[in-house]
């Protein structure tokens, strides 16, 4: 039986979804983030598939989400879309570190996926932890500086002021840079990483995932360990073939 268990790791509010005969044995962990204005709970269907495969999945709240919420506006909430991406990736670090602790990991074999948001909390972490063994983006971005800036066009094309200025604006851009994979890519070491990317996607470009796949395709010897699926005509929102599809490579690679 899939068991579904609420917890608290070290302030982070959790759902952790594994087979209630396993819950106390080492698994492989992966965790999953999931998107703006959405919650741990919106991830279930894929947590459950993962579980049914032997997997430990961890699905966190972000900052000003789910449980963590702060009743902003959505307005206040994107204008801290970054705040909550660095905090995603100090989230995933006290995960890991309790998982740790608790003897709960594999062989080190610790993912990370996540869905937009996620995605791009994803992408990030790849540049700051080795000991991600393999990772999933579902309609992320590995770019976060382009990102960033066509975040900040979309809201400027809208009429509304912005609350920061342009010194402001381009101390961000140079922030992100530690955190762009496409900026540092010799930090992904041909780990397994996974790609899923409608292409009618109109907030997370997709030129983003596939021109950066394409990029480092050749840096991959072994062809299983890096995949791009394309869903025709699909905008943004992950398709169960999507979901079906990371499942099964994650099975394999991780």
């Amino acid at each position: 039986m899939i068991g579904i268990y609420r917890e608290t790791i070290k302030n982070i509010p959790s759902l952790i979804i594994v087979d209630t005969e396993k819950y106390e044995q080492p698994l492989p962990v992966f965790t999953y983030y999931h998107g703006f204005t959405s919650a741990k709970e919106h991830n279930l269907p894929q947590a459950y598939l993962l579980a049914q495969k032997g997997f430990r999945v961890v699905l966190p709240d972000s900052m000003y989400h789910g449980d963590r919420t702060d009743d902003l506006s959505k307005e206040e909430l994107s204008f801290k879309f970054w705040d909550i991406v660095y905090q995603n990736l100090k989230d995933l670090q006290d995960i890991k570190h309790e998982m740790d602790q608790r003897d709960l990991i594999l062989n080190r074999r610790f993912g990370v996926g996540g869905t937009s948001m996620g995605g791009v909390t994803t992408s990030a972490a790849l540049t700051m932890y080795p000991w991600i063994q393999a990772a999933a983006v579902m309609m992320g971005s590995p770019k976060p500086v382009d990102f960033a800036k066509k975040l900040i066009k979309d809201v400027e094309q809208t009429g509304i002021q912005l609350p920061i200025n342009e010194m402001e604006l381009n101390d961000l851009y140079s922030s992100l840079q530690s955190i762009d994979l496409s900026a540092n890519t010799h930090k992904l070491n041909a780990r397994p990483l996974f790609f899923w990317h409608g292409d009618a996607d109109p907030v997370v470009p997709f030129e983003h995932a596939y021109d950066f796949y394409n990029e480092i395709v050749e840096d991959y010897k072994n062809p299983e360990n890096i995949r791009f699926l394309r869903d025709v005509g699909v905008d943004h929102k992950v398709s169960r073939f999507g979901i079906l599809e990371m499942v099964n490579w994650l099975e394999i690679v991780l």
